[in-house]
């Protein structure tokens, strides 16, 4: 008993003494020294120190000097379509990718602000906390039902969608095969998933085959990666080959179908009705809301064990908020509208190929487009490509330059986006106008120096 009693005061002197010493009423042993820390290699710097940055102003210098307007970022005033107004011009606009015309619908309007009404512009926390909203799960159906899937998962962000698909179904030891033209977007989330990354030459079957009977029998899971659309050159794979090879050699093939959606395909359906493939051939099926569908994220379509475990372990969605209400609104009311409407695609497809006979007919190097709403015009210089679209709009004609390192300086190039919207006298008197225009630019001399006179 009294051991106990000897106990229980030893306890309450030193809980005492612990909150006298909380309370500064006690002396308190001194921290342990902290130890000076290492020099570092180098102070931290001021951002505008970095290389990256000064070869950002040098370029900006440079532009200015010989009297180049900077393409990029400008101010639109109203919805961007066929047309846009910039400073209170009129341009026709070939840089947004509304392919059918969509973006600004009353339809989609009229979801949208429904929507925005019931439950508000944001989803206010990732989906799995603040749980699901209806428009998302309407969206997931109608878009898992396109492409003929158990599920669909839709994200806020078509770049983050790769990203966070790819980095949660892959690890090291694993390997991905990629197009080499493949979306920077692929190659971040292979990068973060520690798996081995192999690209294969653009669209080379072949090449892809070697490849794999070569290197696939040093890994786990392998995933090939494609797209359907390719972005800076309109022109597509032989899905059915993709799909014998991913067959043949064990692997799951992923199609990034982005710009194919509502482009491809007699009714736009995509990449599968262009091959006349049975979509289920395909393991993943990923896109954006951005484009035909004038909204903004992106989705996965598949089975259902994949939905369920990228709804669980994807980056991207587990510690993102979920959609937005209005947007997911706005996608599945474009997607009704593009297999209602099928008169779109088919006005865009006569538009894609009216643009890629007029310039091959005026001998530009449109590349391997197919025409269809993606075709550039390939200059192989960074500084005409910059030039000629300045001229173009000065002539009120707004397309980009995509120069390097988005694309290898010999393939710099303008990229016309086409859409449903375009008509056919905007298309012809685009591509005179171009055509003449690099005529001028092609003469003899250094361009620099024409340029620096034509400013004086």
């Amino acid at each position: 008993m009294s051991s106990g009693s000897s106990h229980g005061a030893g306890g309450r002197e030193a809980l005492a003494g612990f909150v006298a010493a909380r309370l500064g009423k006690a002396p308190v042993r001194p921290a342990p020294a902290r130890p000076e820390p290492k020099p570092a290699l180098a102070q931290a710097q001021s951002f505008d120190s970095l290389p990256a940055y000064k070869e950002l102003k040098l370029q900006r210098s440079a532009a200015d000097l010989i009297g180049l307007g900077n393409p990029f970022f400008r101010v639109h005033d109203a919805k961007a379509g066929a047309t846009t107004q910039i400073d209170g011009r009129t341009f026709t606009n070939f840089s947004s990718y509304d392919y059918l015309g969509l973006n600004g619908h009353p339809e989609v309007n009229a979801a949208a602000q429904a929507a925005l009404s019931t439950y508000g512009t944001s989803a206010s926390a990732s989906r799995i906390v603040a749980g699901e909203r209806p428009g998302h799960l309407v969206l997931e159906k109608a878009l898992a039902a396109h492409y003929g899937t158990e599920a669909c998962v839709v994200m806020v962000s078509g770049h983050a969608t790769n990203v966070a698909t790819i980095a949660a179904l892959l690890e090291p030891g694993d390997v991905i095969y990629h197009d080499a033209l493949i979306h920077n977007s692929v190659v971040t989330g292979a990068q973060l998933s520690g798996a081995q990354r192999r690209s294969f030459a653009h669209n080379d079957l072949q090449a892809l085959e070697s490849l794999l009977h070569a290197t696939r029998h040093e890994h786990r899971r392998a995933l090939i990666v494609i797209e359907g659309l390719y972005s800076m050159d309109g022109d597509a794979p032989d899905l059915a080959g993709f799909v014998a090879l991913k067959e043949r050699y064990g692997a799951w093939l992923m199609v990034d179908d982005a710009h194919g959606l509502g482009v491809l395909g007699k009714d736009g359906h995509g990449l599968h009705e262009h091959c006349d493939v049975p979509p289920g051939s395909v393991d993943i099926w990923m896109g954006t809301l951005s484009k035909t569908l004038s909204s903004c994220g992106g989705y996965v379509a598949g089975a259902g064990a994949l939905v369920e475990l990228l709804k669980c372990t994807a980056g991207g969605f587990v510690y993102s908020v979920g959609l937005s209400p209005p947007l997911a609104a706005a996608a599945t009311a474009s997607l009704a509208l593009m297999l209602r409407e099928p008169e779109r695609v088919a006005r865009l497809r006569r538009n894609g190929s009216l643009f890629l006979a007029c310039a091959r007919e005026r001998g530009l190097d449109v590349g391997t487009s197919l025409g269809l709403a993606v075709v550039p015009v390939i200059l192989g210089d960074s500084l005409k490509a910059v030039t000629l679209s300045d001229r173009l709009f000065q002539r009120g004609i707004n397309v980009q330059p995509i120069i390097h390192p988005a694309v290898p300086e010999r393939s710099s190039r303008l990229r016309f986006f086409i859409t449903s919207e375009h008509t056919p006298e905007q298309i012809r008197e685009t591509v005179t106008v171009l055509a003449d225009e690099l005529d001028e630019l092609n003469q003899g001399g250094s361009l620099v120096e024409r340029l620096m006179a034509r400013r004086a």
